[in-house]
C-alpha cells in the first residue's frame, strides 16, 4: 500500500509505503495537486463508550461494539482502551471479560489495545468521585486487580485511582511491577500523598481539572499539587465543556505539551443523538447542546467528544500549533500508554496506523478522509 501527502510532522511533501508497519517514507520533490495531510492515527486512552454502544455493560454485544469501531475509525481513531468504570465488582470483571473476548474474536478487535480500569479505588467524596457511584467506591485490592487482569486475558493496561487511601502506595508499586500504567484521578488526596504516589510509580493524571469540588481552598489543593509534579504527565478533555480556555491554557504551560495528552472520555451517547442511555449500572443522557449528564440532574458524566474534534478545540482554546495538537493525539498517548510501534511517528518499522485528514488553517477544521490501521484501510470518507 501506498499513500502520499504532506507529513504533518514536517511539512514536507511525502510518499508513504507500507504493509503492516511503514517500510518507507520518501520525499517527493515535485508539488502534488491538493495534497492531503498525512499523521499518525490518533490514539484515545479513555472510551467508556461511542455510538449509543456501552463498553460497561457486560450485555453489549459484540456486533454492537464492532459498529462502534466503525464510527471510531471516522474520526482518525486506530486505537483505544475502553474504560470500564466504577461498579458491583462481579458487573466490572464481566464487562472485562466481554471486551476481552470482543478484542480477539473481531476483525478489527486489536483497535482495542488495552483497557483501562477507572476506579473503583477512587475518592468516596461527592465532586471528586464525580459521576461514579458512590455505594461501588471501595479501597484498593490488589486480589481484585488479578481478578481483572484474568478476565480481561492480560490486557488491563491502565488503572486511575485515588492516592488517599492508606494501602495506595503500595497497590501502586504493584501494578508498576506488573506493567501496568498509574494515574492519578477522582482524588481529594494532600500533596503528600501525590507525591508518595509518583514515588511508588504513578506516572499520570486522569482527565485533570475534572473530577473535583466545586469549591476549594486556593492553596495548597490536589489540582496545584498535580500540576507542579514534574513527573506526572496529565490527560485533558478538550470538548469546550469540561475545562474552560483559561485552565487549559495554564495547565499546558505547567505540564508542556510533550506531558500532554487528549483524551475524549466517551462515553455511551458520543456520536450518537441526543437522548437518554446507559452507562453501566446509570442512566445518562445527552443534551442538546452535547452535554452528557446523569440522567435528570447537571452532574457531567464523561463526554460526547471526538478525538478529531478534540484535536480541533486544542488549536482553537488552547492556541496549540497543528502539530501540536496531532501530538497530543497520537504520539504522546503512545508513550505514556505504552503503546508499542507508535511512538516515532511515519516513519520505517512503527505501526501502519495512519491517517489522510484536509486542514484548514482559517477555521482550525480538520476532516479526516481515510483512516489506516496496521495497513488495513479501515475506514474512507464517501
Amino acid at each position: 500500500m501506498k499513500c502520499t501527502g504532506i507529513d504533518a510532522a514536517t511539512g514536507e511533501q511525502v510518499e508513504i509505503s507500507f504493509a503492516g508497519v511503514i517500510e518507507s517514507a520518501e520525499p517527493l520533490l515535485g508539488p502534488i495537486d491538493a495534497a492531503p495531510v498525512l499523521a499518525p492515527a490518533f490514539i484515545d486512552l479513555q472510551v467508556n463508550g461511542f455510538a449509543g454502544v456501552d463498553y460497561n455493560s457486560p450485555a453489549t454485544s459484540h456486533e454492537e461494539i464492532a459498529r462502534s469501531l466503525r464510527v471510531l475509525f471516522s474520526c482518525g481513531v486506530a486505537r483505544f482502551f475502553p474504560t470500564v468504570i466504577t461498579g458491583p465488582p462481579e458487573d466490572m470483571r464481566r464487562a472485562l471479560r466481554n471486551l476481552a473476548e470482543a478484542r480477539e474474536s473481531l476483525e478489527d478487535g486489536a483497535a482495542m489495545e488495552a483497557f483501562h480500569v477507572e476506579g473503583p479505588h477512587i475518592s468516596p467524596e461527592d465532586g471528586p468521585r464525580g459521576a461514579h457511584p458512590k455505594q461501588w467506591v471501595r479501597p484498593p485490592d490488589l486480589d481484585e486487580f488479578r481478578r481483572w487482569q484474568e478476565a480481561a486475558r492480560g490486557n488491563v493496561r491502565l488503572v486511575t485511582l485515588a492516592p488517599e487511601w492508606p494501602q495506595a502506595a503500595r497497590y501502586i508499586e504493584a501494578l508498576v511491577r506488573e506493567g501496568v500504567v498509574v494515574s492519578i484521578g477522582h482524588t481529594a488526596a494532600s500533596g503528600e500523598q501525590i507525591r508518595d504516589a509518583v514515588s511508588a510509580g504513578a506516572t499520570m493524571s486522569t482527565h485533570l481539572g475534572n473530577g473535583a469540588h466545586p469549591v476549594m481552598r486556593r492553596h495548597p489543593n490536589y489540582i496545584w499539587e498535580q500540576l507542579a509534579e514534574d513527573r506526572l504527565a496529565a490527560s485533558f478533555i478538550v470538548d469546550g465543556i469540561h475545562l474552560p480556555a483559561s485552565f487549559l491554557k495554564v495547565a499546558l504551560r505547567a505540564k508542556g505539551v510533550e506531558r500532554s495528552i487528549l483524551v475524549t472520555d466517551a462515553t455511551t451517547p458520543a456520536g450518537a443523538a441526543p437522548g437518554r442511555y446507559k452507562l453501566g449500572e446509570q442512566d445518562v443522557e445527552l443534551t442538546a447542546d452535547q452535554h452528557v449528564v446523569l440522567a435528570g440532574t447537571e452532574r457531567l458524566a464523561g463526554s460526547a467528544l471526538r478525538m478529531d474534534r478534540g484535536v480541533e478545540n486544542l488549536m482553537r482554546l488552547a492556541g496549540l500549533s497543528l502539530r501540536e495538537a496531532l501530538a497530543m493525539a497520537a504520539r504522546n498517548p503512545a508513550r505514556l500508554g505504552r503503546v508499542a510501534g507508535r511512538q516515532r511517528g511515519l516513519v520505517p518499522g512503527d505501526r501502519a496506523d495512519i491517517i489522510e485528514f484536509r486542514f484548514d488553517p482559517e477555521r482550525k477544521s480538520v476532516t479526516v478522509e481515510k483512516t489506516w490501521i496496521g495497513g488495513k484501510l479501515a475506514f474512507a470518507k464517501n
